[in-house]
């Protein structure tokens, strides 16, 4: 892969929230969480997991709960990422978060749309969370990750702000 086709699949990614129904193929979901779990992580302590949703039922029930989730009626799956403070109780946020980017800059990659469902910090949703999906009291509910093949398009765009930049101090 040449960098400017590298630069060209981060500047795509974009939140898709209207997908096909099409389902995604066990291969794509399977490199989609290999991109995941290739994660930078704090002292290699991979404090991930991952629940991969195909229930309808189960999809429907997490979208009506969420604020933001009623788009994952029309997903045809989606992957909640949790992690594990007992492994790394500093950097579970970072190093799952960055497992999320990795994520959905694969799903660009693999021609797939998807949209990232927040839900740490939030009270409300990781109790939702944790009872549909069985989670574990030991185990924190980060995002939800409505995947599919995206039925809007929508261009790659860069968000540089130049105000945003210092040089060497302040």
């Amino acid at each position: 892969m040449e960098s400017n086709e590298l630069i060209h699949f981060i500047l795509s990614r974009r939140s898709i929230r209207q997908f096909t129904g099409e389902p995604v193929a066990e291969e794509l979901v399977q490199q989609l969480l290999e991109a995941a779990m290739s994660a930078p992580s704090a002292s290699d302590r991979r404090p991930w997991h991952f629940i991969v949703i195909t229930d309808r039922n189960l999809l429907n029930r997490l979208g009506d709960a969420h604020p933001h989730g009623k788009l994952l009626r029309g997903a045809p799956m989606a992957i909640a990422v949790c992690g594990d403070p007992a492994i790394s109780e500093r950097y579970w946020e970072q190093d799952c978060s960055a497992a999320v980017e990795n994520l959905l800059l694969a799903a660009v990659a693999l021609k797939l749309g998807a949209v990232w469902l927040g839900v740490h910090p939030r009270a409300d949703r990781k109790s939702f969370t944790r009872k549909e999906l069985s989670i574990p009291h030991v185990i924190e509910p980060l995002a939800i990750i409505a995947i599919g093949h995206p039925a809007e398009e929508k261009p790659a765009h860069t968000k540089f702000d130049a105000k945003r930049v210092h040089q060497n101090r302040w």
